[in-house]
């Protein structure tokens, strides 16, 4: 992650979009950025933090853009950070038995350490609370994206994902109850933004988030899953 602050041009340079909209989305306080002796300024965790929570209200041909912006800065292999590659279906619960949200939280953190790639249930379940707890994951299609406020890196082997699909829903936040629940263990902001972008292109699709729903094994719902990404393609 880069830790010097961005200026107008590695920003637009960032995003992948132009200076002069950079400029007027941040005037317009659309873009959190700070003026220092008359020059704006970004932090680089305030930016990553605005990118994702804007990518709950883009549509398919927006998420696929910052998908690509970030893919163009990650450091990540392609073929390493496509959904099919950090899932697998060992990393499938169903039926998922999580039963409210503390409990949902711990078994998805024990769910990724089953791969022997997290190595600290405990404080990946901490930090996940913990963004919980500032502004839930949750959305209202009945799906939640888990994920700690900041890459763990420190506790991981590589990024993981892990999927729980529950027979009920779970009071879990926002106005409606929750049933699919994703784990996103990354070990870098920008490729844990790619992630987040490509997964919310997948799970917007309803018929696809049906089939999870309906798949009776972490197995069809990785072939689904996999053939919904292939369609991205």
């Amino acid at each position: 992650m880069q830790h010097e602050d961005y200026d107008i041009d590695s920003l637009a340079k960032y995003l992948h979009i132009e200076k002069q909209k950079v400029e007027k989305l941040t005037n317009r306080g659309r873009i959190p950025g700070h003026r220092v002796d008359g020059k704006w300024r970004f932090s680089p965790q305030e930016i990553h933090q605005w990118l994702e929570q804007r990518l709950g209200v883009l549509d398919q041909e927006e998420l696929a853009q910052v998908e690509g912006a970030m893919a163009r800065q990650s450091t990540a292999l392609p073929e390493d950070s496509t959904i099919s590659s950090l899932l697998s279906p060992e990393t499938i619960s169903i039926p998922f038995g999580g039963k409210t949200k503390s409990s949902v939280i711990q078994s998805m953190s024990e769910l990724a350490a089953s791969t022997g790639l997290l190595w600290d249930i405990e404080k990946m379940a901490s930090a996940v609370r913990e963004r919980e707890d500032m502004q839930t994951t949750a959305l209202e299609s009945g799906v939640a994206l888990l994920h700690p406020r900041r890459p763990l890196s420190s506790i991981l082997g590589q990024p993981i994902l892990a999927l729980g699909v529950a027979g009920r829903g779970v009071p879990f936040g926002g106005n409606s109850l929750t049933d699919v629940f994703w784990l996103i263990c990354s070990t870098d902001e920008t490729t844990h933004l790619k992630t987040l972008a490509r997964l919310s292109r997948i799970i917007s699709n309803s018929e696809v988030l049906e089939e999870i729903r309906s798949a009776e094994s972490g197995r069809s719902a990785y072939d689904v899953i996999c053939s919904a990404e292939e369609a991205l393609n």
